[in-house]
């Protein structure tokens, strides 16, 4: 099948919450700001030039229809999209800390995107794509699971590239356990992998980030790994052959913001740049150059998504995180 899109990813569409000061009565405010995590790779890619389109589910409720309007807006083809009349959209409410970090709460028992069923999923569309991008939240209960599973094989059939970024929202597993079965079945179809650095050392149970990379190759057949160091910048590991145990390893500077507001969407915006580097170089005899060039990238548009409010609306232009890689 023709490939007409370049990434199509599937997972959670909800409204992020997100605290934006207190009312004259010190009660918090909150500002209702469209995200979730696969969309707001997707919304990078776009800004980038690339043809993207999402499969999820959401509620026949204003948010639900205000969320499939910022698809169009954004311009995310939302074929894939499903509208559920039986439960209500994905809510996650984010307070944010002083130093730009935060913390989820999420209503969501159910909610719309955990719902998404195998029967939902427009598999022509999978197929049509050269990258299929998932994360762990469409594998948290079994329905959306199976829905999750039935894509990946899909797209391994379909030859797909294949990205996964765990992007771990402890409350909403049951275990622990069960979260890291997930995650490691997740791996079994990897192809680029983008991990933060937490998670790496909740999944390896090693504190070095380079023995826990080694962790991964040595059981998975992933060929990039990149791992997002927030404050400490970003890593990169590359090997042309995922058999083979020699990989090149890159670091890169962060771009520290002095008006950070908040980190919601840095680790979604930086992995749609690595993404879009896939897209343009492949995934073939790159180098150290190219890596590094990668990864500056991806950290200047992650840092410039810090000083705005939510993700999925406000991504950066391709030219101000070029003039700010630059320097």
């Amino acid at each position: 099948m023709e490939k007409t899109y370049d990434v199509a990813a599937l997972g959670e569409l909800l409204i992020d919450m997100t605290m934006n000061g207190k009312s004259t009565q010190g009660n918090a405010l909150y500002e209702a700001n469209p995200g979730g995590a696969p969309c707001n790779v997707l919304a990078m890619l776009g800004k980038l030039g690339h043809k993207t389109a999402f499969i999820g589910k959401v509620g026949d409720d204003i948010f639900g229809h205000e969320l499939k309007d910022v698809l169009n807006e954004v311009g995310i083809d939302p074929r894939g999209l499903v509208t559920d009349k039986d439960v209500r959209t994905t809510l996650a409410f984010v307070k944010t800390f002083e130093d730009g970090d935060r913390d989820f709460s999420f209503y969501r028992n159910p909610g719309a995107d955990m719902m998404l069923a195998k029967e939902d999923i427009d598999a022509d569309l999978i197929r049509s794509s050269k990258i299929f991008h998932f994360g762990t939240l469409s594998m948290t209960h079994e329905t959306v699971r199976e829905a999750t599973l039935f894509a990946l094989e899909e797209a391994k059939k379909a030859e797909c590239i294949i990205s996964f970024d765990p992007n771990l929202r402890e409350p909403l597993w049951e275990s622990m356990d069960e979260a890291k079965a997930q995650v490691l079945k997740g791996l079994e179809y990897t192809d680029v992998l983008k991990i933060s650095d937490n998670e790496i050392q909740w999944l390896t149970g090693l504190d070095d980030y380079t023995e826990g990379v080694e962790w991964i190759l040595s059981r998975y057949r992933v060929k990039l790994v990149t791992v997002s160091l927030g404050k400490s910048g970003s890593m990169a590991f590359f090997r042309n052959d995922p058999d083979s145990s020699d990989y090149i390893k890159v670091e890169a500077t962060p771009f520290i913001q002095k008006n950070t507001i908040e980190t919601t969407g840095a680790g979604d915006t930086f992995g749609g740049c690595i993404l879009h580097f896939v897209l343009e170089k492949g995934l073939k005899d790159l180098d150290i150059s190219d890596l590094k060039e990668m990864l500056t990238f991806a950290n200047a548009a992650a840092s410039i998504i810090t000083t705005r409010r939510g993700a999925l609306r406000v991504m950066p232009e391709a030219e101000e995180v070029r003039a700010l890689a630059r320097g």
